[in-house]
């Protein structure tokens, strides 16, 4: 966890979760493993449940993923918020992630996305990948998910702990409510991505 990135996630929470603090607001931290720290006191008023989830058991890990393609663990529109901060960039077919991370997510849900622009290879246990807005805003449209920011830190802040050099990028969007029609292609799509990833491998 580096302090540009929790910067960030506050502000996604000041401006869109401040005034829900009295909601029962169910909410999953994709790659939650304290590493140097954690998101989860962000989401700490008492009406909401925070859940971390990662691939490994560790401190701040509540469920143990099995894999980051299908999330057996986690039941399909449970969540009203998923959050995620430097883990996408460690996930060799994050497309794929992106599908259950709309899956979980209520009808209206949002989701909070952090990955670094730049920044030195960091394998955890692998280093995959960089975003930019433009593959930030493609990738919520690829999991039919409404873009509301897709933006990149390009200038310095000043972090006294170096993190400017990760210029991380932020995805925030959100599913929509289009019923029975956004369920079965977003379905199809799940299942083609699964089955041609079987095959490939």
């Amino acid at each position: 966890m580096h302090a540009s990135s929790y910067k960030k996630m506050e502000a996604f929470c000041q401006k869109y979760l401040v005034g829900r603090e009295d909601q029962s607001l169910h909410i999953y931290d994709l790659g939650s493993q304290d590493v140097n720290g954690s998101y989860r006191p962000l989401f700490s008023a008492s009406a909401w449940h925070y859940v971390g989830l990662d691939m490994a058991s560790g401190k701040n890990v509540d469920v143990v993923l099995r894999t980051p393609y299908t999330w057996r663990e986690i039941a399909s529109g449970s969540a009203d918020v998923v959050i995620s901060g430097q883990a996408f960039e460690h996930i060799q077919y994050f497309w794929i992630t992106m599908l259950e991370v709309a899956r979980v997510l209520k009808p209206g849900g949002i989701c909070c996305i952090l990955a670094p622009s730049s920044g030195p290879e960091h394998r955890y246990p692998l280093d995959c990948w960089r975003f930019y807005p433009d593959g930030m805003h493609s990738l919520a449209l690829f999991a039919q998910m409404e873009v509301i920011e897709a933006t990149t830190q390009w200038e310095d802040e000043g972090h006294a702990d170096g993190s400017d050099w990760w210029h991380d990028s932020m995805l925030i969007c959100r599913k929509p409510d289009k019923g029975a029609l956004w369920k079965f292609k977003s379905d199809l799509k799940r299942w083609l991505q699964h089955r041609t990833m079987t095959i490939g491998m």
